[in-house]
């Protein structure tokens, strides 16, 4: 089953991360000065879009596999994410070798759909385990600084910044809300609004961008500096 309104959700998601990532590549090379790293603005806006992204991946998991795991699929699922993940690594290594990114959003895909499997069928725990890790997180209670100060130097991970860190707290918090909301099938009312099913070219546009999401994810990035390495 596939539903149309998420992958224009996912759409929308996407035409967010493009906009700040044109924006980061602008500040990049020095056409403007954004204050990417500290300013309000950009935090919470990226705070939506990562939100938007684990949400919906939480629920597609969840509509993926209602009437059990397919192995071959799942195998391949966990095949992508980690080829993916690697020439994001690979990739942010030779062009920010100080700031690479060693765990980003893909990275926390391929993270999330391992563990997330497990919590399938156990929508109430998954619910109650969701909501403490995003409480416990903001109350300062729960993170994996711990865990970050055991790997930093055995492998070399960047110190203080990298250009995109997706924490599993408190990501994978939201990531098992999605969970919930599509085991409920509260994602199949909400996906059925108007602005998700109404016939348009806009829509149609949308979704094919969130249907191809991950293909646009790993290309516009090399797409936009090589335009601007050319100006």
């Amino acid at each position: 089953m596939r539903l149309i309104g998420l992958d224009i959700f996912r759409g929308y998601a996407l035409l967010l991360m493009v906009i700040f990532h044109f924006c980061f590549d602008l500040n990049n090379f020095h056409y403007v000065d954004f204050n990417l790293m500290y300013g309000d603005f950009w935090h919470y806006y990226r705070y939506i879009i990562v939100s938007m992204f684990v949400f919906a991946s939480g629920i597609s998991l969840q509509i993926a596999y209602r009437k059990g795991i397919i192995k071959h699929k799942f195998l391949k699922r966990l095949l992508v994410l980690g080829s993916a993940s690697l020439a994001v690594s690979i990739g942010s290594y030779t062009q920010f070798p100080n700031t690479w990114i060693y765990f980003g959003i893909l990275h926390f895909f391929l993270f999330a759909s391992i563990v997330g499997v497990l919590f399938l069928k156990i929508p109430k725990i998954a619910l109650l385990t969701g909501v403490g890790i995003i409480l416990g997180y903001n109350l300062h209670i729960i993170n994996m600084h711990w865990l970050y100060n055991i790997l930093q130097a055995p492998l070399h991970l960047p110190i203080r910044y990298t250009e995109d860190l997706a924490n599993i707290f408190p990501w994978f918090g939201v990531f098992l809300l999605g969970i919930v909301f599509g085991y409920y099938k509260l994602a199949d009312k909400f996906f059925s609004l108007k602005i998700f099913t109404a016939q348009s070219k806009f829509n149609t546009v949308f979704s094919y961008i969130g249907k191809h999401s991950l293909l646009i994810y790993l290309l516009h990035q090399p797409l936009f500096f090589g335009i601007f390495l050319l100006l």
